[in-house]
């Protein structure tokens, strides 16, 4: 699977701007490719396209990130937090009654699974409000070695290549609505610097990943001290100097964000145990040796 080079188109192209914010012609991906292009608004239309060896590679780097590639790291419950996290991109799932700042993603994964027709266990498809079934992590590690999770488990390890689809199309979704929620005068600049990220299998990794890790940055809960963290305030924060490629500055710039969310946390976890993984995380965002982008 692995074998096809890294073959990748990413344009961006916003139709009331004089830059280009998206893309709304796209080349042939050609054969094992995935066009996936939506238009997000009237305004803004966004194209990404990966072929399915690509989109592997990224799925495997965000399990090493989430879970150190670990079977048993597909349902866990952290240190620190009223819920538990699942699938290789430690997807949320809030018991019920919990309302947490951070966006909820389990449910959505198991609504794709449904349209994609995966074969759920019946269990999982039974619950009735679909609410994590442990209200605390006591009573998850109570029985975090019974038949059940061993299921789950495997039904995890066994979809992999779903959720990474999940996750790529969650990224490629959000890209036009970041460039909205940008401040009118940063717009251009914004879809600029995605567009440059887009010319690189690395930047592409690290669109998808950081989505993934820490949201769109769009949401009204996910700040502190009025400040976000998400894709939109690292693309803000990156300096845009001609010296270093796109990459390199995003990877700057998302330190400098996870740094400043963790000095505004009122938990020091964030800060003592969280930010130095966060940080060791964000030095996976590089260029693979093993792909090279052809046109």
């Amino acid at each position: 699977m692995f074998g096809k080079s890294f073959a990748l188109l990413f344009l961006i192209t916003v139709f009331t701007l004089a830059g280009c914010d998206s893309a709304n012609e796209a080349t042939n991906p050609g054969p094992g490719s995935q066009d996936l292009s939506a238009s997000e608004s009237p305004d803004v239309d966004v194209s990404l396209a990966l072929t399915s060896a690509q989109l592997d590679w990224v799925g495997q780097q965000i399990f090493r990130n989430e879970c150190a590639g670990r079977f048993q790291c597909l349902v866990h419950w952290n240190d620190g937090e009223a819920f538990p996290s699942l699938g290789i991109g430690h997807f949320i799932w809030y018991p019920e009654g919990v309302e947490g700042r951070f966006v909820e993603s389990f449910p959505a994964l198991m609504e794709y699974m449904e349209q994609r027709q995966v074969n759920i266990p019946e269990w999982l498809r039974a619950l009735e409000p679909f609410d994590a079934p442990w209200d605390v992590k006591a009573d998850f590690l109570a029985v975090d070695d019974s038949p059940r999770l061993a299921e789950l488990r495997e039904f995890l390890a066994g979809t992999q290549g779903i959720q990474a689809e999940f996750i790529f199309r969650r990224a490629r979704r959000s890209l036009g609505q970041i460039i909205e929620a940008a401040p009118g005068e940063r717009r251009s600049e914004v879809a600029s610097r995605l567009e440059a990220l887009g010319q690189t299998p690395g930047g592409v990794y690290a669109i998808i990943d950081y989505v993934n890790f820490k949201g769109e940055g769009l949401s009204a809960t996910e700040r502190y001290n009025d400040q976000g963290w998400g894709l939109l305030q690292v693309l803000l924060e990156m300096s845009g100097s001609p010296d270093r490629s796109a990459l390199v500055q995003f990877r700057e710039a998302a330190g400098t964000v996870l740094t400043r969310r963790a000095e505004n946390a009122k938990d020091p976890i964030e800060r003592e145990r969280w930010l130095p993984g966060w940080l060791k995380r964000l030095e996976t965002y590089k260029e693979p040796p093993v792909f090279k982008i052809s046109e």
